[in-house]
């Protein structure tokens, strides 16, 4: 009987134990933390005179955080058009969006490609290799890899067009909060 109600107390308290995040699920709870803030962030590669970034003020605003989906304008100067929207999905994939809109709010004609992590990444590097919907939208954009890093200081957005010289990258500081530019589109 004792061992009965030792072997009882020792697997209750394992089932206590809880299991570590997948790394992704560590990723999307980290990146959650900011929900509601904005930052302000520079070009740290790819920028070039003309393209319509440089010279601009970049801001990333944390606006909207659900479950499965977190959205994250990022406005470039006055212009609010595009959003990154982020899907978490039941195997823990998380799949990179960009919606871009027009100023009446409908959708332009180059909107929602991206890509689907391909595997639980890191929890502070998530990689998004472009999927078949962008391929087609975009050919050029086949070879495409986003990716996001997240740590206590930083988030960045890259972008790398494998097999071309096409290389973008933007890092926000975490550690000062700005004024969100308002609303995008």
């Amino acid at each position: 009987m004792k061992k009965t109600l030792f072997f009882i107390a020792l697997l209750m308290s394992f089932s206590g134990i809880a299991q570590e995040p997948a790394p992704s699920v560590s990723f999307w709870n980290k990146l959650k933390t900011h929900c509601g803030k904005a930052y302000e962030g520079k070009i740290t590669e790819g920028g070039k005179e003309g393209d319509g970034f440089v010279g601009e003020r970049l801001v990333m605003h944390v606006r909207s955080c659900e479950d499965k989906t977190i959205r994250i304008p990022f406005f470039v100067g006055e212009d609010k058009s595009r959003t990154w929207v982020l899907t978490l999905d039941e195997n823990h994939h998380i799949k990179l969006k960009h919606d871009h809109r027009l100023p009446d709010g409908s959708e332009e004609e180059v909107t929602q490609y991206g890509g689907t992590s391909s595997n639980s990444g890191l929890p502070e590097l998530q990689m998004f290799p472009a999927d078949t919907e962008t391929a087609a939208l975009i050919p050029q954009a086949a070879t495409n890899v986003w990716w996001i890093t997240i740590d206590e200081n930083e988030f960045s957005y890259n972008l790398r067009r494998i097999g071309s010289d096409r290389v973008f990258t933007v890092v926000f500081d975490l550690t000062k909060e700005v004024d969100s530019p308002g609303a995008p589109w």
